[in-house]
């Protein structure tokens, strides 16, 4: 590898920096003699081209401008190696693949959807969640009780739609307030490392300010039943697992404790490198062959 490759890390004008992952795998690459640095994606003095690869890491406000998110993605990968590509972003940003994967046979958390014109019907009893289709870091995303919180729930419900957004209502899973949920990173199709996420969402909450929720994480040795539905996720993707530079399958526990998918992040997921010691250089050395390959061509 020589020091002539130049990684934009894209980043959102709210968090230029990205978070403290961008500073563990700028000092990876660079031991990869890669120079990276973060660049906000809604820069238009910004020359993507001048970059030899553009590793998509933290554009969180894409949920209000997806339509020029993913212009701006189509047109940085015909200018430079994008990662991940652009057609996977334009896959994964929107939730209604859970309906792909759901149909592949796999155990998906149950998911009521709801398009723009819709009457609004929320579950009678128990919790439930609801969100847009099209959402990142918990925004525009609540949980509400049925006997508590029905005119509030309908409320959110309706505005979103009123909004023209697709929306999701998923059954709250009680279980997540005690285990979690358990995030699993791949890089280049294989296992790195996994976390623990503490409980985000409380009954009747108001809605996420900022650009994200802050959470509770914790390193997770995941278990085997976790292990394999995160491989069963990402060997029914359209495209082969290791062509992924990075994804993140987001998993939480039925009432018997079995997994079930939640979410699959292939598009600008925390990757809490710094909850496991040599996950930045597993990161940075997926990074560094994808530049050797095009180079060499």
């Amino acid at each position: 590898m020589t020091a002539t490759d130049h990684v934009a890390l894209a980043a959102c004008a709210a968090y230029p920096e990205i978070d403290d992952d961008a500073a563990l795998l700028i000092a990876a690459l660079s031991g990869r003699g890669v120079e990276s640095v973060p660049a906000v994606w809604t820069d238009e003095t910004v020359r993507w081209d001048r970059y030899d690869a553009v590793v998509v890491r933290g554009t969180w406000d894409y949920p209000r401008q997806r339509a020029r998110f993913l212009a701006w993605a189509k047109e940085v990968g015909q200018a430079s190696l994008l990662l991940n590509a652009a057609e996977v972003l334009g896959w994964n940003t929107d939730k209604t693949y859970l309906r792909e994967l759901t149909a592949a046979g796999l155990p998906v958390v149950e998911t009521h959807w709801l398009q723009p014109g819709d009457e609004v019907v929320l579950p009678e009893h128990g919790e439930y969640v609801v969100k847009p289709a099209v959402s990142a870091g918990s925004k525009d995303t609540a949980r509400y009780a049925a006997d508590r919180h029905a005119a509030k729930a309908r409320a959110h419900a309706q505005d979103l739609l009123d909004r023209g957004r697709t929306l999701m209502v998923q059954p709250y899973l009680a279980e997540v307030d005690t285990y979690g949920e358990t995030a699993l990173l791949y890089f280049g199709g294989r296992f790195s490392h996994a976390i623990r996420k503490g409980p985000l969402l409380t009954a009747g909450m108001d809605l996420v300010e900022g650009t994200y929720a802050e959470e509770t994480i914790d390193p997770r040795q995941p278990a085997p039943s976790e292990r394999d539905l995160a491989e069963r996720v990402l060997d029914a993707l359209p495209w082969p697992r290791e062509s992924l530079a990075y994804a993140r399958v987001d998993l939480v526990p039925d009432s018997a404790g079995r997994p079930l998918l939640l979410e699959l992040e292939l598009a600008e997921p925390s990757m809490f490198l710094e909850h496991d010691a040599g996950a930045a250089d597993r990161f940075a050395e997926v990074v560094a062959t994808r530049l050797k390959a095009v180079r060499d061509g």
